[in-house]
């Protein structure tokens, strides 16, 4: 949600933040929108001052026998009072148009942030780790998978396309990593363990900015529920509409929890294996602060992803999203891609944004500086730390044999009950 009071004092700034997110230009529109809006909010003011001094108006003119005035003014008292429902009724027409005009625009990219309009133009800011020297040709996921319990078949079966049956050896790894994880995250990387809810109504989708623009992006209940695409929604609202302590800032949340996508707006992309699928599983990282804590938090939250790869020794690079790839919330994205052997590249594996006090207007959530009458927006942010799934695929193809078994990376011995390789069936 974009702050009216800026875009009123900054209109080419508004714009031109837009045009680097490769969107024309909007300010005139909106504030247009709000001039109107203000217009009738004064009209309305005025007339109910004017019906009020009318109408102590009427009771001096009849003490002093003025039966004429009286009426006069009884007829325009009845006049205001049939105009200010009128008035009224357009103020709130009015405030709802400038809310949605406000809320369908995306967030304003940093000003270190790239230009450029696809995944194409991100940069890299680092590598770590080495990628692993075959000596056999290292083959996908999806071809080694199904022997270790990777069913694709029954998935399909029994749910349609995107959906997998994980059996023995392959759950139990997918279980490993998760806990993993959020051990890593919550005794180490300094987070508080949480479990949300996995439906949520409209309002905590519209907090984070799921709807009203990526409502085909998500599964929907008979009962008018969203099934959560991400603990990023569930997480994040937990403080919508609070006034928040100044000394109860940074709160840093992490949630291990299935998620669910429709994936309409990425149709066509990774349909085989395991990369995207419409039900996965991953440890999402949250931060709610103080607007001057935001950077330090997004590098830190950052870490606390990568420490997840550096513990299981899978390579990746660090990428600075331009303005163009950004997500909707998004001011300053890093993706973290981790190394496919099997494909050959480097895939997404974590994206980590800082979207500023963007949520925190959606959500109406503030905190109280200390000594201050006055309150201020928070700022939030969120990453994956990680995707359970994509996780596994990487274990899968980094740490595969020429024979099809896969050994299993040292840090999640304690979480595989002594099983110390995957074996094909």
């Amino acid at each position: 949600m974009h702050d009216i009071k800026f875009i009123r004092e900054n209109p080419q700034a508004f714009d031109a933040g837009l045009a680097r997110r490769g969107l024309e230009p909007q300010s005139s529109a909106i504030l247009a929108l709000d001039a109107e809006r203000r217009a009738v909010a004064t009209d309305m003011q005025v007339a109910q001052s004017r019906r009020n001094d009318a109408s102590k108006a009427i009771g001096a003119a009849m003490g002093k026998g003025d039966k004429d005035e009286a009426e006069r003014l009884k007829a325009e008292v009845a006049d205001l009072k049939d105009s200010l429902p009128k008035l009224e009724q357009r103020e709130r027409e009015l405030t709802a148009e400038l809310q949605d005009a406000l809320a369908v625009h995306p967030n304003l990219p940093e000003a270190d942030v790239p230009d450029g309009e696809d995944e194409t133009q991100n940069v890299e800011v680092a590598r770590w780790g080495t990628p692993r020297t075959f000596t056999f040709t290292p083959q996908e996921h999806a071809d080694i998978g199904p022997a270790l319990g990777l069913d694709f078949e029954t998935g399909a079966l029994l749910s349609g396309s995107r959906f997998t049956f994980l059996r023995g050896q392959m759950a139990r790894l997918q279980r490993a990593l998760g806990q993993f994880m959020l051990d890593q995250q919550t005794a180490t990387n300094g987070y508080t363990e949480c479990a949300t809810p996995l439906m949520v109504k409209d309002e905590a989708a519209f907090g984070t900015g799921q709807l009203p623009k990526f409502s085909e992006d998500l599964f929907k209940t008979t009962d008018g529920r969203w099934l959560i695409p991400t603990a990023e929604v569930s997480l994040t609202n937990s403080v919508r509409e609070q006034i928040l302590p100044e000394s109860q800032l940074p709160i840093r949340m992490t949630a291990l929890t299935p998620c669910f996508r429709s994936e309409a707006g990425a149709a066509g992309k990774d349909t085989r294996g395991y990369i995207r699928q419409h039900q996965f599983e991953k440890v999402e990282l949250v931060c709610v602060c103080k607007p001057e804590e935001s950077e330090a938090e997004h590098e830190k939250m950052t870490k606390a992803a990568e420490s997840i790869l550096q513990a299981l020794n899978l390579p990746y690079r660090k990428v600075l999203l331009c303005a163009g790839d950004m997500g909707f919330t998004a001011k300053k994205t890093f993706d973290l891609e981790v190394w496919l052997p099997g494909q050959g590249a480097y895939r997404e594996i974590s994206s980590i944004s800082n979207c500023g006090d963007f949520q925190a207007r959606r959500m109406n959530t503030r905190y109280r500086p200390e000594g201050a009458k006055g309150t201020e927006f928070v700022h939030t942010l969120n990453g994956s730390g990680l995707a359970v799934g994509r996780t596994l695929v990487a274990v899968l193809e980094n740490y595969q044999q020429e024979d099809g078994s896969v050994d299993v990376p040292a840090a999640l011995a304690p979480y595989m009950g002594g099983l110390t390789r995957l074996v094909p069936a």
